[in-house]
């Protein structure tokens, strides 16, 4: 068997035992993987490392190789992108603008009454930043992501969450550039109001609104720049 399909096929295999478990859960020693798949101990560490390098596996040393938080995952943020440029950040808005949308009004007819409570502690907790003049960093990041676990569909909030993470710089330029701190607590709150409301157009639109004035403000900037 070639060196490449030999290590997807142990990958696969590995992955297999550690989706039988839960996160945390210990998997077998790399003595007993090599002799479960008749391979060296040095073809399944390459192995367990490339699942590692996803969240699949944590391999603690001294203590064995454990499921990792990612285990059922989907989708995962590529961790290696380069400097962002305003180009990208605008990809990056554009993109949202497509997908969040949808997302807020799948929200508003799946949410539970503690998805909301949630919602409005993360809005709390960004008023209160932002009284205390640390701004409303924080609050693009935890609203948007948990908004999208109350959709209560795992995937959409897997690709929120991506987005968030992998354009994480991006993400950064995009509040330098909107800096209406106060608007955007009062569009968020609005928005949880949607979805408390069990209101999917509301919820949509509203989503529709607060991503494209981002989306003029970045264009404003590359028209300057």
């Amino acid at each position: 068997m070639a060196r490449e399909n030999l290590s997807d096929s142990l990958t696969a295999g590995i992955l297999d035992l550690a989706g039988e478990l839960a996160v945390g859960q210990a998997l077998p020693s790399v003595r007993d993987l090599a002799e479960r798949f008749e391979v060296t101990a040095p073809t399944i560490r390459e192995a367990l490392r490339r699942l590692q390098a996803t969240g699949t596996v944590e391999l603690r040393h001294g203590s064995g190789i454990y499921v990792g938080p990612n285990v059922h995952r989907t989708v995962l943020p590529n961790p290696n992108l380069t400097r962002p440029t305003l180009e990208r950040v605008l990809d990056l808005v554009q993109a949202r603008s497509v997908l969040e949308p949808g997302i807020a009004a799948h929200a508003a007819r799946h949410r539970t009454e503690s998805d909301v409570a949630h919602l409005r502690e993360v809005l709390k907790d960004a008023t209160r930043n932002h009284t205390a003049g640390e701004g409303a960093a924080p609050l693009r990041w935890n609203f948007h992501r948990e908004l999208a676990r109350a959709a209560n569909n795992p995937v959409l909030y897997e690709v929120v969450d991506t987005l968030l993470v992998a354009n994480s710089r991006e993400q950064s330029k995009v509040r330098k550039i909107y800096t209406n701190r106060l608007r955007d607590i009062r569009q968020h709150r609005a928005l949880v109001d949607a979805v408390a409301d069990r209101d999917p157009t509301a919820a949509h639109d509203l989503m529709r609104d607060h991503l494209a004035e981002i989306q003029h403000a970045v264009e404003k900037r590359l028209v300057v720049n």
